[in-house]
C-alpha cells in the first residue's frame, strides 16, 4: 500500500493505513475462524489505531492486550473480548485490569497464588466472569534473533514443564484456572506451529484436557502471500478433535502486514562527516524492530547507498545515538518539508 499522495498529507509523522488493504487482511483472518472453528484476537502491542475498530469488530470478537493500559484500550475503544497478559501483575493493576477483560492470563503459580484471593473477591463482589489462564513454556522455538525469541533458554516468559509439575504437588493448585496460553512464534508458518504444537502436547497434553481453551499466541504470519492457510486450518481443527478445548490466536503483525505507511518530513540536511537529513520521527520509537531485529525499511523511490546519485543517512530526533534508519540513495538532493514513505509500517501503530 504505497499509491498515496504524501504530499497531501497534513502533518507528519503521520501513519496512513488502507482501510480496504485492512479488510483484505481482515477476511483471510475470518475465513479461518470460520473453517477452523478458533477464535482470533487482534495483538495490540502489533496495531492499536482505534479509529479503524469498528472495521476490526465486523471480523475479529476481540483483542489481546498486554498489560492495564492496553486492555483499558481495548474495552473502550475495540469493544467486544479483552484477553489480557502480563509477565508480572502488581497487585492495585490486577484488579483494575479484571475490570478491563474478559480473561486475564498470568506468568507464573506464584503470581496465581499471590492474587488468586483478589481474583475470587472481585468476581464476588462484581458478579462477572473472567476467566483465568497460565502462560505456560514448551521450551521449543524456531526464531532465529535471540531477542525476539519467548522460548530462548531461561526465559522468563510462561512455566516449563518441571515448574509446571512441580506446582500441581500441591492440592488446588490449578483452582480457577479454564486455560492454558503459550508463544512460542515470531513472523512464522503453519509449519512451524505444527513442529511447536507437537511439543506442547507432549509436555502439557495431559493438562490440556483439564482446560476449556487453549491460546496458541501470536507470531502467526497469517495473512502473507506464501502462508499455508489450509495447513493451519487442519492443525487447528485436529487439535480441537483430540482435546476438545476453544483454540485461540492471537496475531499482531498479521492484522496490519501490507495495509500502511509512515509518512515523514526531512527536517534538516545537516554538513556532518556523512551526508545525513533528520527526520520529524523516531526509528527507536516509531519503528524499534529497524534497530532491534535489525532490518532496513523500504522508502519510496530510494535506493541502496551509491545506487542513486546523493545518498544519505537517514536519523531520527531522538538523542540516541544510533537513532538511524540507515543509509539510502536518492535521484536528487534530500531538501527540509521533502516527504519520504516508509512502506509496510501499519504494525507499530
Amino acid at each position: 500500500m504505497h499509491g498515496i499522495d504524501a504530499a497531501k498529507i497534513e502533518q507528519t509523522p503521520a501513519f496512513v493505513v488502507s482501510r480496504g488493504a485492512l479488510e483484505r487482511n481482515l477476511k483471510r483472518l475470518k475465513r479461518v475462524q470460520d473453517e477452523a472453528g478458533c477464535k482470533i484476537i487482534l495483538a495490540l502491542k502489533g496495531f492499536a489505531l482505534f479509529g479503524l475498530a469498528d472495521t476490526i469488530r465486523e471480523y475479529l470478537p476481540g483483542v489481546a492486550a498486554s498489560g492495564l493500559h492496553e486492555a483499558r484500550l481495548g474495552k473502550e475503544e475495540f469493544g467486544g473480548e479483552v484477553h489480557t497478559y502480563s509477565a508480572a501483575f502488581s497487585e492495585r493493576d490486577f484488579v483494575e485490569t479484571l475490570a478491563f477483560s474478559d480473561t486475564v492470563i498470568l506468568n507464573s503459580f506464584e503470581q496465581l497464588e499471590r492474587l488468586r484471593p483478589l481474583y475470587v473477591r472481585y468476581i464476588q463482589e462484581s458478579g462477572r466472569k473472567v476467566e483465568l489462564g497460565l502462560r505456560v513454556n514448551p521450551q521449543y522455538s524456531e526464531v532465529e534473533v535471540e531477542l525476539y525469541d519467548p522460548c530462548s533458554p531461561g526465559s522468563r516468559l510462561g512455566i516449563p514443564h518441571s515448574a509446571f509439575q512441580a506446582a500441581l504437588a500441591n492440592e488446588g493448585a490449578l483452582d480457577g484456572v479454564t486455560g492454558l496460553h503459550f508463544h512460542a512464534l515470531c513472523e512464522q508458518g503453519a509449519d512451524v506451529l505444527e513442529r511447536t504444537l507437537e511439543k506442547v502436547e507432549e509436555r502439557f497434553g495431559d493438562i490440556i484436557r483439564r482446560m476449556k481453551w487453549v491460546n496458541f499466541g501470536g507470531g502467526h504470519h497469517i495473512t502473507r502471500e506464501d502462508y499455508d492457510v489450509e495447513r493451519l486450518i487442519r492443525i487447528i481443527r485436529g487439535f480441537r478433535e483430540r482435546f476438545g478445548v476453544e483454540v485461540i490466536l492471537e496475531p499482531g503483525e498479521a492484522i496490519a502486514l501490507g495495509t500502511g505507511v509512515l509518512v515523514a518530513s526531512v527536517l534538516d540536511t545537516p554538513r556532518t562527516e556523512i551526508p545525513t537529513a533528520i527526520l520529524d520521527t523516531s526509528i527507536t520509537c516509531h519503528m524499534p524492530d529497524c534497530l532491534e531485529m535489525p532490518y532496513r525499511p523500504e522508502i519510496v523511490g530510494a535506493g541502496m547507498p551509491g545506487e542513486k546519485p546523493h545518498t544519505y543517512r537517514l536519523g531520527g530526533l531522538s538523542c540516541l545515538a544510533g537513532d538511524v534508519a540507515g543509509d539510502y540513495s536518492f535521484d536528487a538532493p534530500l531538501e527540509p518539508g521533502q516527504r519520504l514513505v516508509f512502506l509496510d509500517m501499519a504494525h507499530y501503530t
